[in-house]
This record gives structure tokens, sequence and C-alpha cells, in this order.
């Protein structure tokens, strides 16, 4: 009778640190889909993260950082806590990591918005006056398809945006620079698109 209430009490002792260990990867699952909505709308660079890079980026980082720091940090833990279970220890250590992505993922995006913030107002700030300068000087084709132009970032402060010709091959092509108020519009004599310019795109 003995021996059986000392059977249970193990089982349920195992079972309680089985549960206790079986954090990590629901962890694992959360945290890089919220770290992938963070770095879509909190972007460590650029402008904005697109949804399928952030989710590789942080699940390749989370698998790193589980890997590397959550096997280090449980030999640290069990030299503290010699009762824990290595595969506990290595779950404490490893969602521990997790969180430590986490924060560096907020802290390095924070840091980063006030650039983010800059950049859309700059974007902004030559659209204007793009199409107030198609307003005045182009021709009706051009003022009639300007909502259709694209725009390319060349440097910090200079933007190249291009508005459909009649010829399709022959665009508006205008050289914005947003270091000055206003900014500073000039047409660039090369009538190709920005296409022609960046043939993988990434322009607006």
């Amino acid at each position: 009778m003995d021996a059986g209430a000392d059977e249970r009490r193990r089982a349920l002792r195992r079972l309680r640190w089985r549960l206790r260990g079986a954090v990590l990867w629901p962890t694992f699952a959360v945290v890089t889909v919220l770290e992938m909505l963070l770095l879509h709308w909190l972007p460590l660079a650029g402008e904005r993260t697109h949804v399928v890079p952030a989710l590789l980026l942080a699940g390749c980082l989370n698998i790193i950082a589980v890997a590397l720091l959550g096997g280090l940090g449980g030999i640290a833990l069990r030299r503290r806590r010699p009762d824990l279970p290595k595969v506990v220890a290595d779950d404490y250590a490893g969602t521990a990591a997790l969180v430590l992505v986490a924060i560096v993922f907020v802290a390095v995006g924070l840091a980063h918005r006030p650039e983010v913030v800059a950049r859309r107002a700059a974007f902004a700030e030559q659209s204007l006056a793009v199409r107030r300068w198609v307003q005045a000087n182009g021709d009706s084709f051009e003022r009639a398809h300007v909502d259709a132009a694209t725009t390319l970032r060349v440097d910090r402060d200079l933007y190249r945006t291009c508005v459909p010709g009649r010829d399709p091959r022959r665009w508006l092509c205008l050289f914005v620079h947003t270091d000055a108020s206003p900014p500073v519009v000039r047409r660039d004599p090369n009538h190709e698109s920005n296409v022609s310019w960046n043939p993988r795109g990434g322009f607006r």
C-alpha cells in the first residue's frame, strides 16, 4: 500500500515537472507571432518589414537564442538549482532567452522609430511637391495620371518620382530634394521609368 502511494507521489511529481518544463515551445510560437507583428509595425531598419521576412527573422533569431542562450542558461541555472531536472532548467532558460529577444526587438524598434517617422514625413513632402509641380508644369495626361506615379528613394534626402506619359516609354521624372523647405523639384532629362533604374522594385 505504501509502495503504491509512493509510486503515485513520484508519478505526480514527474507530471508536475513535465508541466513546468513544457512552457518553452508554446511560448516560442506565441512570441514569434507577436514579434512578427512587432517587426512589421515597428521595424528595426527601413520603414516597414513585410510579414513573411519578419516571421523568418523572428523565428530564426528565436531558435538561435533558445539553442545558445537557453543551453548555457540551463547549465548555469542547474548549478544554482541542482534539484531542477535538466529539461526543466533548459525550458526556463530558453523561455527567458525568448523574452530577452523580444525586449531587444522592442528597444531597437523604438530607437529606430524617429527615423521611420522622418522618412514618412519626407515622402509625404516630396509627394506633395511633385503634385504641385505637375499641376503647374505637366500636360493634361500627366496631370490626370499623377496618382500612378512611382517614387524611388535615391539617397537620404533625394527622391526620384516618375509620372506616366502618353508614350509608355517616356515618363515625366523628377528629382526631389527634401533637405530644403519647401522641397526642391528638378526635371530629370532621363525619361526612363523607375523600373529601369531598379528592376527589383522597392519603390512606391
